[in-house]
């Protein structure tokens, strides 16, 4: 057996983990929303006032803090008028994006703001800039925010709401590079002006304005949009970036039939999101050295060729031991960078790309990739703390451990790690730099990097406890291949 040396230290904290980095994205694609999310009041699934029971406890149980909506490639063609007043004379509409299918805007504003109420966590709205107007979503803050007498607040009001929500993610615009309109950076930064400018902060509420930002490692983009609109008017910046197997998008490769290869290909492609932070972290830091504007990974995970047999626009993809490593693996790189990177938001919540929960008439499935959600939600609003590994490597000079430690408020400190290799097991001696370790308990995910949870077998994959030994103020654990696990650690 391999041997390796933790050190962590609770003593150099580095940054607070926001809990926004473990956030999620839902867009009106496939069966994300409808059947996934939202089932409504009259049907035989178990659901509270419409949206499915099970979904909204799964999403209690992982501390879900943000969710991001409508879209995606959708936001830039939703009028958010047409989803809201009775359903009956709701419009309906043809998504273009996601698979030609009528869009009867049943789930609207409304409907998503209850469901954050209801799951507990912050909504975070994606604003049309590709099709809409300034007009309509200046309209769409004053809808959602406004307690006093306007049009806008009295339109909800006469829709049931009488009291605003409040709102503080706001993003302006998705992908303008690409589906939200094909603009050029500097063209981009005029229209952001314009659309932040209009949407206004009502009855002390404070908007959290997130611009459009770059695809993958254009840096160009990052660099125009840092200059031209800078800390003056956004507080946070996305980045986009999927890890494809294959690295062909034609053919990006099986969500559940891989080789090693391939399997190592994946591991190696996540991983470039740690080049992707750093280097878009050094152009932001030219502009803005305070670090006052947030990076916000509003869509990231795997993405793989749809199930045989499913719609091609659907994005319908199992979920295995090799999505929860590489769902590990970049959780750990978003803590290491929590002074730069304030939010991450996972692609998608529920039956589209790296879902973390598949559904299927009354049946939620929790993936490999929700259990490592379950696995970190300690590390929410804890600060990073130094710590290190002292690596191995697989096939080639793929690190073999990625890790993260952080300390609670209470002194608890929460070290992940997983092990991305599928043929070496370590033994791991865990030490506290300055201070000894008291306690210390574990709880693991493991399995064939194939292993997968079915409808048939929902708790194939699943977490289970599991021992650390505890001697002279250290620990010792076995780190065993293809695993993701969590130590809780109490010092002296």
């Amino acid at each position: 057996m391999n041997t390796l040396k933790i050190t962590i230290n609770p003593l150099d904290k580095r940054s607070k983990i926001r809990r926004e980095i473990y956030s999620n994205f839902s867009e009106h694609l496939g069966r994300c929303i409808y059947d996934g999310i939202f089932v409504g009041k009259d049907s035989d699934i178990p659901n509270i006032e419409g949206y499915r029971k099970d979904v909204i406890e799964a999403f209690r149980q992982i501390k879900l803090p943000v969710l991001r909506w409508p879209g995606g490639c959708f936001a830039d063609e939703y009028h958010w008028m047409d989803g809201i007043g009775e359903l009956s004379v709701r419009k309906k509409m043809i998504n273009t994006n996601w698979g030609g299918v009528v869009e009867d805007n049943s789930f609207g504003t409304h409907e998503f703001m209850r469901f954050c109420e209801l799951v507990g966590c912050e909504p975070y709205i994606s604003g049309n800039v590709g099709s809409g107007t300034v007009e309509e979503l200046a309209k769409w803050v004053e809808y959602i925010t406004f307690d006093g007498i306007s049009p806008m607040a009295d339109l909800r009001k006469k829709n049931g709401r009488e009291k605003p929500w409040k709102l503080k993610y706001l993003g302006i615009g998705n992908e303008s590079w690409g589906c939200g309109g094909n603009m050029t950076p500097e063209f981009y930064c005029d229209n952001y002006r314009r659309y932040a400018t209009f949407c206004r902060e009502y009855s002390g509420n404070k908007l959290f304005k997130i611009a459009c930002g770059p695809s993958a490692d254009d840096y160009n983009w990052t660099d125009v949009c840092m200059k031209n609109i800078g800390a003056w008017g956004m507080q946070g910046l996305s980045l986009h970036y999927y890890t494809v197997p294959t690295g062909n998008w034609e053919h990006k490769g099986s969500a559940t039939e891989f080789s090693e290869e391939e399997y190592y290909d994946t591991i190696s492609r996540t991983s470039y999101i740690d080049t992707l932070i750093t280097r878009h972290s050094g152009i932001m830091d030219r502009y803005d050295p305070q670090r006052k504007v947030g990076l916000i990974v509003d869509e990231w995970g795997t993405w793989y060729d749809v199930e045989p047999g499913t719609n091609p626009g659907f994005l319908y993809q199992q979920n295995t031991m090799r999505d929860a490593i590489v769902a590990a693996i970049n959780l750990n790189i978003f803590n290491a960078h929590s002074d730069r990177v304030f939010m991450a938001n996972i692609a998608q919540a529920v039956n589209v790309l790296q879902a973390i929960l598949l559904t299927e008439g009354n049946v939620t499935v929790k993936t490999p990739t929700y259990h490592v959600f379950d696995l970190y939600k300690e590390h929410q609003d804890a600060e990073l703390i130094y710590s290190h590994v002292e690596n191995n490597t697989a096939y080639g000079n793929i690190p073999c451990i990625s890790h993260s430690a952080s300390i609670a408020e209470n002194g608890t400190v929460t070290l992940t790690l997983s092990n991305c290799s599928l043929d070496k097991e370590f033994s791991a001696d865990i030490g506290a730099a300055f201070g000894e370790i008291s306690t210390a308990d574990g709880r693991i995910l493991t399995g064939e990097v194939h292993a997968l949870n079915t409808f048939d077998h929902p708790e194939n994959v699943t977490i289970k406890p599991f021992g650390v030994k505890t001697e002279n103020g250290r620990a010792a654990v076995v780190i065993p291949p293809c695993s993701v696990m969590a130590v809780t650690i109490t010092l002296k």
